[in-house]
């Protein structure tokens, strides 16, 4: 899809939407610089973040409730006039499938691009998500990595899958994406620092809520 590459943003075409889905617990620094830089990148018109209700790869983990991590994401965006969030995968309810989000985003935004913005870790992933083909061809992944991230291992993963869908798997570099949700509740369980790996208001907001002290 190089097309997509050289393509100046806001040049003529259909707009161009992002899709940031994610659990967000809590989100960082990590997953907005992710989102402007696809945004900047790939021309998108505006990136919507979609917080998960119950990411079926993590039914194991027990996470924060779902109005607290949207609460987050709302407080961390507010700035920024190209973001927004949606909660329809928590209305929804039930496990959070990238193929219902997208599809429904289809709904919402008909004449649109759609691109999926998430990391290379979980496009290794990708051929065990839910209806893939399906999904693939309905929306072109961004696959974040960080600089120096050895791609080899991603191309043998996705070795099975015919060209024409590996070529709607595009990869971005991202500096800031060593910040890890996991470290971030790992730090406020230990009372360890965790300004500057995330809005200061969204670390208000944990403090207040005394959300990850417990085990």
């Amino acid at each position: 899809m190089d097309w997509i590459r050289e393509k100046h943003p806001g040049e003529g075409g259909p707009a161009a939407i992002g899709i940031m889905g994610g659990t967000f617990d809590p989100i960082h620094y990590g997953h907005l610089v992710t989102a402007e830089n696809a945004r900047h990148f790939f021309g998108l018109e505006q990136v919507i973040f979609v917080p998960a209700y119950r990411p079926p790869h993590k039914e194991d983990r027990r996470i924060s409730p779902p109005q607290h991590r949207l609460a987050m994401v709302r407080l961390a965006i507010a700035s920024n006039p190209h973001f927004k969030v949606s909660d329809m995968e928590i209305s929804r309810r039930g496990p959070s499938y990238t193929i219902d989000t997208v599809l429904t985003m289809q709904r919402c935004y008909p004449a649109a691009r759609l691109f999926f913005i998430t990391g290379a870790d979980a496009v290794l992933e990708i051929l065990s998500w839910h209806r893939v083909t399906e999904l693939l061809e309905s929306c072109i992944f961004i696959a974040a990595t960080r600089p120096g991230y050895q791609l080899g291992q991603l191309r043998q993963n996705l070795a099975s899958l015919p060209e024409a869908l590996l070529r709607r798997i595009l990869t971005m570099e991202v500096p800031a994406l060593a910040i890890s949700s996991t470290d971030i509740r790992q730090r406020v369980r230990e009372g360890r620092p965790v300004k500057y790996l995330l809005p200061e208001a969204v670390e208000e907001y944990i403090y207040r809520q005394v959300l990850y002290r417990g085990s």
